[in-house]
């Protein structure tokens, strides 16, 4: 049940494209969301972007770091950035992710 929202109840079909970066510490991480032509941008939708929204059975991880990207004047792709503080909050991140992976058949890849 691990799926992205960028208005309430209203499920996003497109599937991101998503970069990890991570302190040498440990304690503090970064999720780049890159989404191309999502749902959330079509003309017919009239609702509001909020914020990003990721969403299982623990709960809920909210960013409101969302921005469009627009090309030749339309929007074409959105992109999100999630900031992870502390090593529990990274550690509840991978847990969506891997959620999120399963449920769309997604796999990870090291750089």
């Amino acid at each position: 049940m691990a799926k992205i929202q960028f208005s309430r109840g209203i499920d996003e079909d497109a599937i991101p494209d998503v970069r990890l970066t991570r302190s040498r510490s440990g304690d503090s991480g970064t999720a780049t969301f890159v989404f191309v032509n999502p749902k959330a941008l079509d003309q017919n939708t009239t609702d509001d972007i909020t914020g990003m929204y990721l969403i299982d059975e623990e709960g809920e991880i909210i960013t409101r770091e969302v921005k469009a990207i627009f090309v030749n004047g339309k929007p074409e792709k959105l992109e999100a950035i999630h900031l992870m503080k502390s090593s529990d909050e990274w550690d509840r991140f991978l847990r969506f992710m891997q959620r999120y992976a399963e449920e769309n058949g997604l796999d990870f890849q090291k750089s």
